[in-house]
C-alpha cells in the first residue's frame, strides 16, 4: 500500500457490494484514506455479474480452473484455507468453483450477511486477479493499473496459454528505481513525504511511465528508447534520492516488475531484438530489461499496456 500511494494518483481494490460487509471488511486505515481521495474502492454490481463466456478472459479462467480441479486431491488446490465473499463473486463463477469441486458454500447462520465461498489460496488469487484485470481492461471511470504483490495471479492472466501463441512484452524491474519505505514506516509519514516532495516524485513517475509507453511502441529499437530517456530519467532518480535522504525515513529495494505489452503493430513479431546495448544504458539508470511472451489482449481499454508484480518478500542486494 505504501508503494502505490507514492508512485500512483491513488488505489482501488475490489469489495463487497453489500454496505454492511463492505465496512466490516474494509480496515479502518483504507476508509481514512478513502476520505481522503486516495483510495476508491470497486463493488462489482451487476456488470461483471454476466455469463462466464462473455468475459474476454474467459477462456484463461476456465482453463485454470479445469487445470486446478485436475490436480490431485491431495494438492494445495483443495485445501481450502481461504475465502470469498458472495457479495464479492459474481454467481456464475460460485456455480462452476462448486461445480469443479474447488470450493464449498458458507451461510451465515445469524444472516445472509457475509455468506461465501471457501476455496483454496489458489482459486481466491485466480479469481480476484481475473475480476481485477477486467475492472482494469473495462472501466471508463478511471484509468487502473493490475498491482498485486501475488505472483501466481500475475502470472496466471499473463502467460501464453500454449506454445506460439503468445505475443511479445517487456518486463522491466523498477525496484532500485522506485524504492519504499522500511517495513514499520507510519502511512502518516508516507502521506507526508508524498505532499512535501510531490514534484520530485511525480517527474519520476512521469519520466518512467514515459519510458514504458516508449518501449511498448518501439519494440525494435529498445536502446535508442533509453538513450533519448537516459538523462531525464537520471536526474529524475537523483532528485528523488535526495528527496528520499532528506525525509530521514528509512527506505528499502524490493522487486518491483512490470510487463508491457507490445503496440499492435509490433505484436505479430516476436523476433527478440538486441539487448546488450539497451541492458547497458538501463543498468546505468538503475533498473533491468528483458523480453518474455505473454497472453493477446482480448479487449482493453485503450489497449492499456501494463501490469505490475511487486515483491514485498524479495529484497535486491
Amino acid at each position: 500500500m505504501h508503494q502505490a500511494l507514492l508512485y500512483w494518483d491513488g488505489i482501488a481494490s475490489l469489495v463487497p457490494w453489500d454496505r454492511e460487509v463492505y465496512e466490516e471488511a474494509i480496515s479502518e486505515e483504507l476508509k481514512r484514506l478513502k476520505e481522503r481521495g486516495l483510495y476508491h474502492p470497486i463493488a462489482l454490481g451487476t456488470r461483471y455479474r454476466q455469463p462466464l463466456d462473455d468475459l474476454p478472459h474467459s477462456e484463461v479462467l476456465s482453463r485454470a480452473l479445469r487445470g486446478l480441479a485436475a490436480r490431485p486431491p491431495s494438492s494445495q488446490a483443495f485445501v481450502m484455507d481461504a475465502f470469498l465473499f458472495d457479495l464479492k463473486l459474481p454467481s456464475f463463477l460460485e456455480g462452476e468453483i462448486t461445480r469443479l469441486g474447488l470450493g464449498r458454500r458458507l451461510e451465515n447462520l445469524e444472516s445472509r450477511r457475509g455468506a461465501g465461498l471457501a476455496v483454496s489460496r489458489d482459486v481466491r488469487l485466480l479469481v480476484l486477479g481475473t475480476l481485477a484485470n477486467e475492472v482494469a481492461l473495462a472501466t471508463d471511470t478511471r484509468a487502473y493499473t493490475p498491482y498485486t504483490d501475488q505472483r501466481s495471479a500475475h502470472e496466471t492472466l499473463l502467460r501464453s496459454m500454449a506454445p506460439g501463441f503468445g505475443v511479445a512484452a517487456w518486463r522491466v524491474e523498477l525496484g532500485r528505481l522506485l524504492p519504499m519505505p522500511a517495513p514499520g514506516t507510519p502511512t502518516s509519514e508516507v502521506l507526508a513525504f508524498r505532499e512535501k516532495y510531490a514534484t520530485e516524485r511525480e517527474r519520476l513517475m512521469n519520466a518512467t511511465q514515459t519510458m514504458l509507453c516508449d518501449l511498448r511502441r518501439e519494440w525494435e529499437h529498445p536502446a535508442d528508447v533509453l538513450e533519448r530517456m537516459r538523462m531525464g530519467l537520471k536526474q529524475a532518480r537523483e532528485d528523488y534520492q535526495a528527496a528520499t535522504r532528506a525525509s530521514r525515513m528509512a527506505w528499502v529495494q524490493r522487486s518491483i516488475s512490470v510487463t508491457v505489452g507490445v503496440a499492435t503493430a509490433a505484436a505479430g513479431a516476436l523476433v527478440v531484438p538486441d539487448l546488450a546495448w539497451a541492458a547497458g544504458i538501463a543498468g546505468s539508470i538503475g533498473f533491468n530489461i528483458a523480453t518474455r511472451e505473454i497472453c493477446p489482449l482480448f479487449r482493453a481499454r485503450n489497449e492499456h499496456p501494463f501490469s505490475y508484480l511487486h515483491q514485498v518478500d524479495r529484497e535486491l542486494a
